[in-house]
């Protein structure tokens, strides 16, 4: 498959959200992109109406280039609970109320999971996925899709990351998306395989539209 090269530039963050932003320019600055975020062009956030990640990420990405006169690039990711059929998933942010309070959110799952008797490690599996979407102002767009699994554990440690972080330790580490700072949360340069959701799919797109 043959995708469309992104020339350094401006490009557009097409969120609202500080942690997602502050993330998407920390995997951006080794390539030399002028960053500016949705937030920051005072852009509208387009109400997010598709039923996928795949869906949501490329309604917010067309939205901000077309707005803006700029590629954009935007995340549409969650917390997805195996004991849960998949929830809070396309619906996370949600979970956390117009205040955007994820001490309760993740209050929320965990209640959840003790109703359903969830107690041991092997009933608490989940994971994050993000969907990243690279849109032109032509309507031209690429995806790309990362997914992290791990075990959801209580209390919540760590007072890094943010959303659901505290509360998820992905396989083969002893902490938290919380705990990490965020060169061992990504865990990913040009040359070392990812770690986290957002930058598996960052590294997928940088291999098809920055490095290719």
């Amino acid at each position: 498959m043959r995708y469309r090269t992104l020339d350094p530039g401006r490009l557009v963050v097409a969120s609202h959200n500080k942690g997602k932003v502050r993330e998407i320019i920390e995997l951006l600055e080794p390539y030399g992109f002028d960053v500016v975020s949705a937030g920051e062009l005072n852009l509208p956030e387009p109400e997010e109406t598709g039923t996928t990640f795949e869906a949501n990420a490329e309604l917010k990405a067309v939205a901000a280039a077309k707005a803006s006169g700029h590629p954009a690039l935007a995340d549409d990711s969650g917390f997805c609970v195996a004991a849960l059929d998949g929830a809070p998933g396309i619906y996370s942010a949600r979970w956390a109320g117009p205040d955007k309070d994820f001490a309760m959110a993740m209050r929320n799952v965990e209640e959840k999971l003790q109703e359903k008797g969830a107690v041991d490690p092997a009933a608490r599996r989940g994971g994050f996925v993000a969907v990243l979407c690279l849109a032109w102002p032509d309507g031209h767009t690429e995806v790309f899709r990362g997914e992290v699994e791990g075990e959801i554990v209580w209390p919540p440690r760590g007072e890094k990351g943010f959303g659901y972080d505290p509360m998820f330790r992905p396989d083969g580490h002893e902490r938290t998306f919380g705990e990490m700072e965020p060169e061992e949360k990504h865990g990913w340069s040009r040359t070392q395989p990812a770690l986290s959701h957002r930058a598996r799919a960052f590294q997928a797109f940088a291999k098809a539209c920055l490095e290719g």
